[in-house]
């Protein structure tokens, strides 16, 4: 993928942007999904699934299943890959924006 290309996919998936896609490939080290009609996959690896524990292979989501997740940063050297998370803290925060107090200093 050329580099202004690339630059409209970034801009299109927003870091912290919830995405929903269709999972197309099982890893060893994560999944792959489907976020659009590009080449460009969405990919969430091991560890950002859960926030505690450890997730396996056989507790990925079905192939051709729907899943939401966080764009949380894209891979530079390939141009085709954009980072995913689907822990469920960081799922909560992007789908319920909480306006929190500021705190007055003294």
């Amino acid at each position: 993928m050329d580099r202004v290309n690339w630059e409209q996919i970034k801009s299109k998936y927003k870091l912290g942007e919830f995405v929903l896609g269709k999972v197309e490939f099982h890893a060893p080290f994560g999944i792959f999904i489907k976020i659009d009609e590009s080449l460009v996959k969405g990919l969430i690896k091991i560890p950002d699934f859960l926030d505690e524990g450890v997730i396996s292979t056989e507790m990925y989501p079905e192939i051709g299943s729907i899943i939401g997740a966080v764009v949380v940063g894209y891979n530079e050297i390939n141009c085709q890959e954009i980072y995913l998370n689907a822990k469920p803290s960081i799922l909560h925060k992007a789908l319920v924006p909480l306006k929190l107090p500021t705190l007055a200093t003294s």
